[in-house]
């Protein structure tokens, strides 16, 4: 919330590119106390930088709304916020087609994330080879993490791509570090053997989401909550992922309890498989990656309890 002007910009350089005259921000319902300023500053550029390019030579019109949903998690994924946007319940669409045939009010439709419009602004005044020179060969620029859990100082940080797990830990005053869960919920975890791996694209998955867990911690809780969110946010239409949640929560309980064997735990494993084929969408298909990454860090933990 301290730059809006860079997303309002952003979407309207990418609206002048594709020929666009609306944009939307579709604010989650935690987040409502973030309208008043988003529509104050919505009218600063339309009337600052907006009226300017109207007036000028070269025909400029677009507007920027906002839209308040709900609260769903699974309104990140992109037919589901635009299902919403519709009046629709939030759910994911089959696909083909893909927004950009058939998106918001059936019309093509460019869906993208705040941090990605902010920095288009920036290529556009420094240029492409100004962006190159951050991050690595795959994975150009920067990227936002947002990094909680037993650390000294949690907070937002900039890193260039390709940042190694073990510098992020040194700088935000991580100790005695068990383990990390990279990329959110949905993300992968990964152990102290592995802490030198990077971020970037073809390694570790740059999410916006790092939670570092010390040696205190019970890593089937971490996994427990973790399930248990998941089979709260589930939308629920596909059974693989409906389904799927609630009995890989019911798998970790027992085991919580020592009510099942190594065999049942491989019969969950095989679940994930079926889920990561099947599901309709990427939290579906996402919710096994925690699941069997951590299970595999930590089997003496979860396992053999």
């Amino acid at each position: 919330d301290n730059h809006p002007m860079k997303v309002l910009e952003g979407m309207a350089i990418a609206g002048y590119a594709i020929g666009a005259k609306t944009g939307i921000i579709y604010l989650r319902g935690e987040y409502a106390y973030l309208l008043p300023f988003l529509e104050k500053n919505i009218a600063d550029i339309k009337e600052n930088i907006f009226s300017k390019l109207k007036a000028g030579k070269k025909k400029f019109e677009f507007d920027i709304k906002v839209r308040l949903g709900a609260g769903a998690y699974v309104c990140g994924e992109e037919f589901a916020l635009i299902e919403s946007l519709n009046g629709n319940r939030g759910e994911p669409r089959n696909k083909p087609p893909f927004p950009i045939q058939k998106g918001y009010l059936e019309k093509p439709t460019l869906v993208n994330n705040v941090e990605t419009f902010a920095t288009v602004s920036h290529i556009i005044e420094k240029g492409a080879e100004w962006f190159g020179k951050f991050g690595t060969a795959t994975s150009k620029g920067t990227k936002l993490f947002s990094i909680s859990g037993d650390v000294k100082h949690p907070g937002v940080y900039e890193f260039e791509m390709g940042v190694k797990l073990r510098d992020i830990l040194e700088l935000v005053g991580a100790e005695n570090t068990k383990a990390v869960q990279v990329g959110g919920f949905s993300g992968i975890n990964v152990a102290e053997d592995e802490f030198d791996r990077t971020l970037a694209h073809g390694d570790l998955p740059p999410g916006g989401s790092i939670i570092v867990f010390n040696k205190d911690r019970d890593m089937l809780k971490v996994l427990k909550n973790i399930l248990e969110f998941f089979e709260e946010e589930s939308c629920g239409q596909c059974t693989p992922c409906r389904e799927g949640a609630y009995q890989l929560l019911k798998g970790i309980e027992m085991m919580e309890k020592g009510e099942k064997s190594v065999k049942y735990y491989k019969d969950l494993c095989d679940l994930c498989t079926a889920m990561k084929d099947s599901a309709k969408c990427g939290l579906g298909q996402s919710i096994p990656a925690p699941f069997l990454s951590i299970t595999k860090n930590f089997k003496n933990e979860i396992l053999y309890r």
